[in-house]
């Protein structure tokens, strides 16, 4: 089960180190800054460019901390708050969930997997499990218990996240709104 929890763990945190640097850099066939910052405002993200500059630094720092196995939790919590975030947008704007028509499946899928790491913790193969973290979960009740705190940190962290994209595509879409033709001079 240990080798199991880290390989999970170095392949969520690969993914999302690279999906940080395909935002900041442009590696790995990524936008770059300055098309992630179109991206975000197009998803309701403002400002787009803070917004990615944030993303990508949630998704670097809990990678880091994922991939060590150092604040675990904290790290689980960071990921699945972005990517639900980042698929709660994406679902919204193109109206389906369904990553082949353009929707946030995929970054739903990787916040899954990191509160599936929330709840089962890091295994023993880690820095937190090294020093006697205490929460590092020694039965299925305090896993229980620290799986449901990252779950409600990311669930906050992301709602409130999400109630200001849901706004601001709500405002973008009000202002572009047509005003109704002028009635005719008779």
């Amino acid at each position: 089960m240990d080798l199991g929890l880290l390989l999970l763990r170095l392949a969520l945190a690969a993914i999302l180190w690279m999906h940080a640097t395909q935002k900041l850099f442009g590696w790995f066939s990524g936008p770059g800054l300055d098309r992630a910052t179109t991206l975000f405002e197009n998803l309701g993200q403002r400002p787009g460019r803070q917004m990615a500059k944030l993303a990508a630094a949630c998704e670097a720092t809990g990678a880091l901390l994922v991939a060590t196995g150092l604040a675990t939790p904290l790290g689980a919590a960071i990921l699945a708050g972005t990517m639900v975030v980042a698929g709660g947008s994406l679902t919204t704007v193109k109206g389906t969930v369904w990553n082949a028509m353009g929707g946030g499946e995929y970054p739903l899928m990787l916040a899954s997997v990191a509160l599936v790491l929330g709840f089962t913790g890091p295994g023993s193969w880690s820095l937190d499990s090294a020093v006697g973290a205490p929460w590092v979960p020694k039965s299925n009740s305090a896993a229980l218990v620290i799986g449901v705190i990252v779950l409600v940190v990311a669930a906050l962290a992301a709602g409130a996240s999400l109630r200001r994209t849901h706004a601001n595509l709500a405002g973008a879409t009000a202002s572009e709104a047509v005003d109704p033709a002028p009635p005719a001079s008779a």
